[in-house]
């Protein structure tokens, strides 16, 4: 695991009326503070990646649909550089992934409908200065290949 990623499963409670999942709460042991919550969301297929940010930590989960989720090291004092994590989050695997800063990340939707992606960063969008660069998602500068894999 990528250093300073932090996996936390989600339980779902359901009942007659419907289901209830708690994403993120101020009592988690890895959660700092409170910048803004949003909706991102992806077609089938569609590749939203790579980015990163300087200062932000995000906390994402996928509430509907499936997003194949994935993470690259590329911070050359960590002691996970060059490590890749690949998440399967959604309805059928729900979890919240937190991924600090300076880690890049990029999402393809996987399910055949599409997916919603929650994310609660811990700094709010700064529309005049973004803290957030993009690379494209099939650059040779992040060695991932977004194409399914058969195992």
């Amino acid at each position: 695991m990528i250093n300073g990623v932090t996996v936390k499963n989600l339980k779902v409670l359901p009942d007659e009326r419907g289901r209830v999942m708690e994403i993120l709460r101020r009592d988690d042991s890895f959660f700092s503070c409170f910048g803004q919550v949003y909706l991102t969301t992806a077609y089938p297929g569609v590749v939203k990646g790579w980015h990163y940010h300087k200062k932000q930590t995000d906390n994402m989960t996928v509430v509907k649909g499936m997003m194949k989720i994935v993470l690259y090291d590329s911070r050359k004092s960590s002691t996970t550089k060059g490590e890749i994590n690949e998440f399967f989050a959604g309805e059928q695997n729900p979890i919240l992934i937190q991924i600090p800063p300076l880690v890049y990340h990029g999402f393809k939707c996987i399910s055949p409908e599409e997916a919603l992606v929650i994310n609660v960063p811990d700094e709010p969008y700064n529309h005049k200065q973004p803290d957030e660069f993009r690379v494209d998602p099939h650059s040779p500068k992040i060695p991932y290949d977004w194409e399914r894999k058969e195992r």
